[in-house]
């Protein structure tokens, strides 16, 4: 038997709507990569773009379980002495609160061009209004 990989002209990607509000971290996050990669999708190709477009609304309601909202950090280095830098999750939510999906999702995404690529495609913000109306985002089920 032979394997099919599809063309690009053969590839369709859609426009997906997902509402945070309430919902868990990382079982969102692990759903809004799974749309990304197109994993969902019957043609789907570990190294090609098959995924669709997400746009997240109502990022700053997402939610964490357990006492993560009070011990979660985010870390980043510089790369000099000294240069590390930690962020609590509630300040974290203040300030950036679209960088909390970002940053769940992108380490589940592939850390390479396509990776960069994919996460391209998700469209993540604060409250209820986004500006892809023109693209017709269906909600997801």
């Amino acid at each position: 038997m032979r394997t099919i990989t599809p063309k690009q002209d053969q590839i369709k990607q859609d426009w997906i709507l997902i509402d945070a509000e309430g919902q868990t971290l990382g079982r969102l996050s692990t759903k809004i990569a799974g749309l990304l990669r197109g994993k969902h999708k019957p043609y789907f190709t570990p190294h090609l773009d098959t995924g669709d477009f997400v746009v997240v609304i109502n990022a700053d309601k997402v939610k964490l379980t357990g006492n993560k909202e009070l011990q979660k950090t985010y870390k980043r280095y510089s790369g000099y002495p000294g240069g590390l830098r930690e962020i609590s999750f509630e300040r974290m939510k203040q300030d950036k609160p679209e960088e909390i999906i970002i940053h769940a999702v992108k380490g589940m995404l592939p850390k390479n061009t396509l990776g960069k690529k994919l996460l391209l495609k998700m469209k993540v913000y604060c409250g209820p209004e986004h500006p892809h109306q023109a693209q017709k985002p269906a909600p997801l089920a």
